[in-house]
C-alpha cells in the first residue's frame, strides 16, 4: 500500500519484501525517471504500482510514459491516477 508519506526507497524495499525483485538497472531507471520528470516520491510510487499491475512486471518504457502523463495531467492522488489510466484505456489488475 502506498501512502503519501512513504519515500521511494522504502516503497521499493517494501515491494522487494513482497517478492518483487528489481535489477540494479531497473532501480537506476526508476530514479532516472523521477529526476527527469521532477516527480515526487508518491507519484513515482504510483507509476511503479500501476506499471506492475498493468504489465505484470517492471517495464521501464511504460513506467516512464506513465510518469510523463502523470506530470502532464498534474496527477497528485491515487484516484486521479486510476481515472487517467481508465481514460487511456488501461486497466490495472489487482
Amino acid at each position: 500500500m502506498i501512502t503519501e508519506l512513504i519515500d521511494l526507497e522504502n516503497y521499493l524495499m517494501n515491494l522487494e519484501a513482497k517478492g518483487f525483485k528489481f535489477k540494479d538497472d531497473a532501480i537506476s531507471f526508476i530514479y532516472f525517471g523521477k529526476q527527469s520528470t521532477g516527480t515526487d516520491d508518491y507519484v513515482v510510487s504510483l507509476a511503479i504500482e500501476l506499471t506492475l499491475k498493468t504489465q505484470k512486471r517492471f517495464d521501464g518504457s511504460f513506467y516512464l510514459s506513465l510518469l510523463e502523463r502523470f506530470k502532464e495531467h498534474k496527477i497528485k492522488t491515487k484516484t486521479e491516477a486510476y481515472k487517467l489510466m481508465e481514460k487511456m484505456g488501461l486497466k490495472a489488475h489487482n
